[in-house]
């Protein structure tokens, strides 16, 4: 599928890992008070029915949740997930342009939370809530020994 390009304000997404590399080319916009992540549904996100997999939007949501609770914590805090739920309300389809909205975020000094909604062409498609433990960068000390 040729791609097509994103809707405005998105840009390449500025965070890759190994997990998102074979999802590529994502997107996002960073807002405010958030992050918004966004993709062109191809072959490689697809189950073999041909839908968009939820473990796709799963750690997508996760993604845009986290990311939005950093963004509020001014970027310094590292967050791990300790719970996520999703709830898929439909299917979402190859050429459908997928994005995943954080709605709400509270952040703490132990625990954030967030909400976040997916939609495939503007139409619902899922919902997730997570909770993230909120925890601060190590500080910089003296380089471990080589093992």
């Amino acid at each position: 599928m040729a791609e097509l390009s994103p809707p405005e304000g998105f840009e390449r997404h500025f965070r890759q890992s190994p997990l998102t590399e074979p999802w590529e080319p994502l997107y996002s916009r960073r807002l405010g008070d958030r992050v918004v992540l966004g993709l062109r549904a191809d072959a490689p996100h697809t189950n073999s029915r041909g839908m968009v997999h939820g473990g796709l939007i799963s750690a997508l949501a996760d993604n845009a949740m986290g990311l939005s609770c950093s963004q509020q914590l001014g970027g310094a805090a590292r967050l791990v997930t300790v719970n996520l739920n999703v709830d898929f309300l439909a299917s979402a389809q190859i050429g459908q342009w997928i994005e995943i909205d954080t709605v709400f975020v509270k952040t703490g000094g132990t625990l954030s939370f967030a909400q976040a909604f997916v939609t495939a062409d503007g139409q619902p498609c899922a919902r997730a809530n997570a909770v993230f433990r909120t925890g601060r960068p190590p500080e910089a000390g003296p380089a471990a020994p080589p093992a």
